[in-house]
């Protein structure tokens, strides 16, 4: 069973940026693959970003790319969503995920989901 607890969120204007992370819980972090996720009002769970279980092999939305950044610290147990240049329509609830893998996941395939962390990005 592996437990994750996002963080970071907040209330930003066009422009900032905000550095979410995930810490998760278990001495075997190093073996998921990590994505993060976001869902705003309305709309469905979409795909933001994903690596691999060495950090490495990232995937982004095309929305995201230029502009987010994915990494992970394996000895913390913690992978982070760095966020740049951000825009009104980047307004969600983050997620986190986790799933057992080799390989990176960019669909919902996740076994393991955190509670969500809200961006909101003023104009």
């Amino acid at each position: 069973q592996v437990q994750l607890v996002e963080s970071g969120g907040g209330l930003v204007q066009a422009g900032g940026s905000l550095r979410l992370s995930c810490v998760a819980s278990g001495r075997t972090f190093s073996t998921y693959a990590m994505g993060w996720f976001r869902q705003a009002p309305g709309k469905e769970r979409e795909f933001v970003a994903a690596c691999n279980r060495w950090g490495r092999g990232t995937y982004y939305a095309d929305s995201v790319k230029g502009r987010f950044t994915i990494s992970r610290d394996n000895a913390k147990n913690t992978v982070y969503l760095q966020m740049n240049s951000l825009k009104p329509e980047d307004t969600a609830v983050y997620y986190c995920g986790a799933k057992e893998t080799i390989v990176v996941v960019t669909t919902q395939h996740y076994d393991y989901w955190g509670q969500g962390t809200q961006v909101t990005v003023s104009s």
